[in-house]
């Protein structure tokens, strides 16, 4: 009731209390699907939060946390598109703050950012494009198993691990990598313009720390949220973290509406259960390797 009656106040009659910034968490590997035993972060799991952020009226910026060792190049792009659209569309000034890690995908969100702040030791960059997988050729002769496959379409099992590798596969695969490299060097140049320093480095995959990444231009300077914030806006303004709903478990998601079919309770079978537990296992996997590369 109270806060409600303070509303019904003018303005100009209340208190000061500050402004209040909203803040969206951009962290983890950026992967399609996600569970409830481990939520991906992709455009579906941000996209309401964003929406939230970027509706407050009152609030002249909003604060981005990116903390991503990257992963799929398009859930990246979109989750860049919509943090743009929004931010024109609500005339909103966007802060990103970069915690551990904003490389690969992660950088391409960052670079969302009106302004990209840094830890001295956070990562940023590596601009570029990797694909990876195993192959098994020769253990199928080892426990005499015969592969068969049958297609219609003479490149319908391209790179298929369990046959030896052809030069080329090799070589499209490469096609493709450059194309989508392309596409992140014009991200950046457009988006980072003359504050680029000329290197040649830039684009070729290297990462560097926060306090380098000030000096190659990929960021703006160095500054932790609530200092900034309070520091731009005055010490009374408040950081109101936007979250998502919570889990069966109670571990907050973002962007997921729980809940069953027709009203009851979003929890599934033990089949269900126990598969997206292995589910949740592999994307682990996944994004622990993602991680590893930056040494975190």
């Amino acid at each position: 009731m109270a806060g409600v009656l303070k509303r019904l106040v003018p303005k100009r009659f209340r208190k000061d209390e500050g402004i209040a910034i909203p803040v969206v968490r951009l962290h983890g590997a950026i992967m399609t699907g996600g569970s409830q035993f481990r939520p991906a972060l992709n455009l579906a799991t941000v996209a309401p939060m964003l929406e939230k952020a970027f509706s407050r009226k009152d609030a002249p910026a909003v604060a981005l946390s990116v903390n991503s060792p990257g992963g799929s190049p398009v859930q990246s792009r979109l989750i860049y598109q919509r943090i743009r659209a929004l931010a024109e569309e609500k005339n909103k000034r966007v802060l990103v703050f970069v915690e551990d890690v904003a490389a690969s995908g992660g950088y391409m969100i960052a670079i969302a950012g009106d302004e990209i702040l840094v830890d001295p030791t956070s990562i940023v960059g590596s601009i570029g494009v990797v694909s990876g997988g195993f192959g098994f050729p020769e253990l199928l002769k080892k426990i005499g198993v015969e592969r068969r496959v049958y297609t219609a379409g003479e490149n319908k099992v391209i790179l298929d691990p369990f046959q030896p590798e052809k030069e080329a596969d090799i070589e499209y695969l490469k096609t493709l990598q450059l194309d989508i490299h392309k596409v992140f060097i014009d991200m950046v140049k457009a988006r980072r313009g003359e504050r680029l320093a000329e290197e040649e480095t830039i684009f070729s995959g290297l990462f560097w720390t926060g306090t380098r990444g000030v000096e190659l231009g990929l960021v703006d300077g160095i500054g932790e949220m609530r200092e900034v914030l309070k520091r731009r806006y005055g010490k009374n303004t408040k950081l109101e973290l936007i979250g998502g709903a919570r889990s069966l478990f109670g571990r907050r998601l973002p962007g997921v509406i729980s809940g069953g079919v027709s009203g009851g309770p979003g929890i599934g079978s033990g089949g269900e259960i126990a598969s997206a537990a292995v589910s949740g296992l592999a994307a682990s996997l996944e994004e622990r390797a993602l991680w590893s590369r930056y040494g975190l």
